[in-house]
């Protein structure tokens, strides 16, 4: 291979090649040339996932649109056909250029500015040619260089230009990896109000392109991505933010663990481009409107009107109408308790059976106005709600409606149709229904006791209840799948189930006075079943829930007894290390002086693993090991300072501590009337600072400055007459 100079690079100028008269060599010199072995996150298979060779597009989904227009056996594909695109070869001249490119700008340490000025120049070359390079498996990788190196004016000059060609771009597998490059280089800049006006005239004219056609587009595996990642720059969230399809994701937001993105300020951020988004999403629906149909069922354009409902969450109007298309409506508008006027209802109850559709469905539901969502429920999915959930597909919708519930009134219509079908949904493999009804009768504090008791009846009944409930659930598959399970025993080697798992995680954050036949059961484990439970990266976390738990110190102390001559043996353990900490928080003197007693040989190992130099501090291992006495001394003032914070500072429910704390059987409880004295104390001098404008601990200090003084004369004038009584006595 050649090599080329920095300073012949940055002084070479435009070429301008005729790409159509000479025939390509570059499919020959690549071995000679040196390929890259960097393939920027894609994949070398020749074939293209839902792309044929004739560039016709297919739908995964696996469900048609209409049924009345197409044969029922014709349900795998919905093609979308595309225009023909020839893509021009590259000459052997413009091949080796860039190839040299690729070797002076790789690896090598260039300035900052020196380099911006050679991808500039570089990307000069590529003028007239866009679609052609940028779609060359090879030359694509030195083009996102390029654009990761060029300044701002460069950049927007380039994608001005992939304008005319930039469908066919978008739903290349190469071409779609510059493109993106090219947006992702462009939120770098948008810190910078200055530079908003030359990106949003870049912007622009790409929209110009794509809603000529979108649904090209948007139905290709390849250009849907590139359709999303520029909605993201519309929004000004960062592109792997606003990716995120983690299914732990969605599944903490259902089950109350996570912030839903409505509340999430990362994802909430200025709108930097609003009106320009807003442009586009209805010009790109205007001329798709006589495909939505293909749009509803294909796997990729699904992922992309999500995407759209996402960008525009806060805009009420927006969503309104967008979903109503979505929906299929027929009518331009609608008034408020008629919003789905003119929206083919037995039509969606078809439709959420199908996998893109239930996807979009799901979303709907999630960014839905409180108006528009009562509507579905009350129009539209009551009263199918059991047989959907029964469906591969449409359970998850029924698992959007009850995480989005708006109201207890909306939590009555879900649970007067499920909450009888608990058994029937665990044996059909649906548990993940009675999580999402479980969790949102917590959040909207609505039949929270039925939903325990529900749950609780319908894995346990006759002589194993209530002790059976809890190995049930943690073994939730194992139990329903089993024959006899009159004589199901808890399967030695099994790992617990997740969702089991997850079940009573959520039923442990319930108040106590409502779960206390769960309380009995976990209680009632056997001792090898509790560390076997301990050691289970699921079954860890349903120990860790309980005692952190509002559960009585008691209950905690009895269940973390039962770990007793175990706890050196979990404290090594990737995942019984965390039971271990939290076994020593819920326990009292003694017990706390056991486990420490059990990780003491065991210091070498624990300070070699990834939880135990932790341990070792927050237990403080060592200070046991040098001083017993003084390591209990120091446990026991430190839990009484807490105590004492709580009884003063604490709201209603310290009492709760107090039975918590293992300091409850030694140390006496303050009497009510004391207590009661400090608020009444603590509420006046709040008042008085407010009144006078003290700050409220610059009022306590003083307080107590005033008390030692008072204190040191009264002890003062103690002594002083009784120093004149021993006088008198003498």
């Amino acid at each position: 291979m050649v090599s080329v100079g920095l300073h012949a690079l940055v002084s070479r100028k435009h070429r301008g090649c005729d790409l159509t008269e000479q025939p390509t060599a570059w499919e020959n010199q690549t071995n000679n040339q040196g390929v890259r072995k960097r393939t920027m996150g894609r994949k070398t298979s020749k074939k293209h996932a839902g792309v044929n060779t004739d560039h016709t597009v297919e739908s995964v989904s696996g469900g048609n649109a209409d049924d009345n227009d197409r044969p029922h056996k014709d349900k795998k594909t919905t093609p979308v056909p595309q225009t023909s695109f020839l893509r021009k070869q590259i000459d052997p001249e413009t091949a080796k250029y860039f190839a040299e490119i690729a070797n002076a700008i790789e690896g090598t340490e260039i300035d900052p500015e020196e380099r911006s000025v050679i991808c500039g120049n570089a990307l000069e070359e590529t003028r007239g040619k866009e679609a052609e390079l940028a779609t060359d498996y090879i030359i694509s990788h030195t083009l996102q260089t390029l654009l990761e190196g060029c300044s701002l004016d460069h950049l927007c000059s380039f994608l001005q230009s992939c304008a005319k060609n930039f469908s066919h771009i978008a739903a290349d597998r190469s071409g779609s990896h510059v493109v993106e490059t090219a947006l992702k280089s462009l939120s770098f800049h948008l810190q910078d109000n200055e530079n908003h006006s030359l990106i949003e005239h870049a912007l622009k004219k790409i929209c110009k392109a794509i809603v000529v056609n979108p649904v090209d587009i948007m139905c290709n595996c390849h250009g849907s991505h590139v359709l999303r990642s520029l909605l993201c720059l519309f929004k000004g969230v960062p592109l792997e933010e606003f990716h995120s399809t983690k299914s732990s994701v969605g599944l903490a937001e259902r089950l109350n663990l996570k912030a839903p993105h409505g509340k999430n300020v990362s994802l909430q951020p200025v709108q930097i481009f609003p009106s320009l988004l807003k442009k586009f999403v209805s010009e790109m629906l205007n001329t798709a409107s006589e495909d939505i149909s293909k749009l509803q069922m294909n796997q990729y354009s699904s992922l992309v009107l999500q995407t759209v409902l996402k960008s525009l969450a806060g805009n009420e109007q927006e969503l309104l109408h967008l979903i109503r298309v979505l929906l299929g409506s027929s009518a331009g508008s609608a008034n408020a308790g008629n919003l789905l006027e003119g929206i083919p209802i037995r039509n969606i109850l078809r439709l959420v059976e199908e996998t893109a559709y239930s996807h979009l469905m799901e979303a709907i539901l999630e960014f839905a106005p409180e108006t528009l969502y009562d509507e579905l429920l009350t129009k539209v999915f009551r009263k199918s709600l059991f047989r959907m959930s029964s469906h591969h597909c449409a359970n998850f919708v029924v698992q959007a409606l009850a995480s989005h519930a708006k109201s207890q009134d909306h939590m009555d219509l879900i649970w007067e149709e499920l909450g009888t079908k608990f058994r029937d949904l665990f044996e059909m493999g649906k548990s993940g229904v009675v999580v999402s009804v479980l969790a949102a009768t917590q959040r909207l504090h609505s039949h929270e006791h039925e939903c325990c008791q529900a749950i609780a009846a319908s894995v346990c009944t006759g002589d194993e209840f209530p002790k059976g409930i809890v190995p049930r659930i943690l073994f939730l598959e194992n139990f329903f799948c089993s024959r006899d399970k009159s004589n199901w025993s808890w399967p030695h080697g099994t790992k617990i189930h997740v969702v089991g798992s997850l079940i009573l995680q959520s039923i442990f954050r319930l108040p106590s006075e409502l779960i206390q036949v769960y309380v009995t059961s976990i209680t009632s484990l056997e001792e090898h079943h509790v560390l076997e439970a301990s050691k289970d990266p699921s079954g860890s976390r349903v120990i860790e829930s309980f005692l952190n738990s509002n559960i009585s110190g008691k209950q905690k102390r009895k269940l973390v007894a039962k770990l007793r001559g175990h706890f050196g043996e979990l404290s090594v353990h990737p995942f019984g290390s965390f039971t271990v900490e939290k076994c020593f928080t819920a326990s009292n003197l003694n017990l706390r002086e056991t486990i420490v007693s059990e990780m003491l040989p065991l210091q070498p190992e624990l300070s070699k693993s990834k939880q135990g130099p932790y341990l070792l501090r927050k237990l403080d291992i060592d200070g046991f090991a040098r001083q017993p006495d003084l390591w209990k001394s120091r446990q026991a003032s430190q839990q009484s300072a807490l105590k004492e914070f709580y009884a003063t500072f604490g709201p209603k429910e310290t009492k709760s501590f107090e039975k918590e704390s293992f300091l409850a059987d030694t140390v006496s409880k303050s009497k009510p009337g004391k207590l009661k004295d400090i608020r009444k104390e603590i509420e006046t001098t709040l008042a008085s600072a407010k009144t006078s404008n003290t700050p409220f601990l610059a009022h306590q200090v003083s307080k107590k400055v005033k008390r030692s003084k008072d204190e040191k004369k009264r002890h003062r004038k103690d002594g002083e007459s009784e120093s004149k009584r021993k006088k008198i006595k003498v």
